[in-house]
């Protein structure tokens, strides 16, 4: 039997039935999660809040930072925050499944309100270069020592060079988060993957998100070594098909793990991938080896977080 790597995903936003974007969400909800996810190789994750009104994700991170402070076994599991907007790009396709009324242009202050109530947990913030005038969240979030994200944007080259230069450092789920119709050439994708000496390129490897081959290439351009790989899972994770919740909104997941807004087929909604899946999707539909698997599933998000 393949040994396993000490999975490593940076970017959950909810698990086995529990929606962390939920707000009603439980201590022992997080504590039930955090067991299974243990149980099933995840040393680590960071717990991901999505786009919404600024006091609603406030309260949400609270609700976090409450459950680790309580329970050594959340503690254990979350190991930080990934907060995934709301200074994103709110143009159709871009936003994706964030709702586009709670999207807003990124400013200090408002960065300062989410980062005080993560308490010092904040280890990404991802958010939209384009979308940060002046690039002072950017390069505020750098100096702070949180690790900036691009994504769910349509930045120029040029933006995201310039973004570089303040502090950005990494680019969530490339491949998604933006229109299915692009430029053959000069799109979002194309330009992340030219800045991946300089970021580190996540991807969602479930076969749904990115076909296989396309995410061989991707890996191809972007390297093994400036490569990881998230699951970005929601509440599906690790069930069925089914209606699911996602920040307030419902999800339909069919047989073959598509997730999408109920009613509306038109983008994802987050995965139901596991990280066991991921690995054996690597496995066997890219033929990739287990050194290459560790370092994308395992110590390649721990190195872009600074932990190895």
């Amino acid at each position: 039997m393949t040994e396993s790597p000490c999975f490593f995903d940076l970017q959950v936003n909810g698990y086995g039935g529990v929606d962390f974007n939920a707000d009603d969400v439980t201590d022992a909800d997080y504590h039930r999660v955090c067991e299974r996810l243990a149980a099933e190789g995840v040393e680590g994750v960071l717990a991901t809040v999505i786009t919404d009104q600024l006091d609603t994700m406030a309260s949400r991170l609270r609700r976090i930072v409450r459950a680790r402070d309580e329970n050594q076994v959340v503690r254990n599991v979350i190991c930080g925050i990934h907060i995934e907007g709301p200074f994103i790009n709110e143009s159709a396709g871009y936003v994706g499944a964030h709702p586009v009324d709670a999207v807003r242009p990124a400013d200090v202050d408002s960065m300062l309100q989410l980062l005080e109530a993560a308490d010092g947990l904040t280890r990404i913030v991802t958010l939209a270069p384009e979308r940060d005038d002046g690039l002072k969240v950017t390069q505020r979030l750098s100096q702070e020592g949180v690790v900036v994200s691009a994504g769910h944007c349509d930045a120029s080259l040029e933006q995201l060079r310039a973004a570089v230069e303040v502090g950005l450092s990494m680019f969530t789920h490339v491949g998604n988060g933006c229109p299915k119709n692009l430029d053959r050439h000069d799109n979002i994708v194309q330009c992340a993957l030219s800045m991946s000496e300089h970021l580190w390129c996540c991807f969602i490897a479930d076969g749904v998100h990115i076909p296989f081959y396309t995410l061989a290439n991707y890996l191809k351009a972007a390297g093994i070594g400036r490569s990881i790989v998230v699951t970005d899972a929601i509440s599906a994770a690790g069930l069925g098909p089914g209606q699911y919740s996602v920040g307030g909104q419902t999800v339909d997941v069919d047989e073959n793990g598509v997730t999408t807004i109920a009613g509306d087929k038109s983008h994802l909604a987050g995965s139901s991938v596991t990280m066991q899946k991921t690995a054996e999707n690597l496995r066997q539909n890219l033929g990739l080896d287990e050194t290459s698997i560790r370092l994308l599933t395992s110590e390649n998000p721990r190195k872009a977080l600074s932990l190895l």
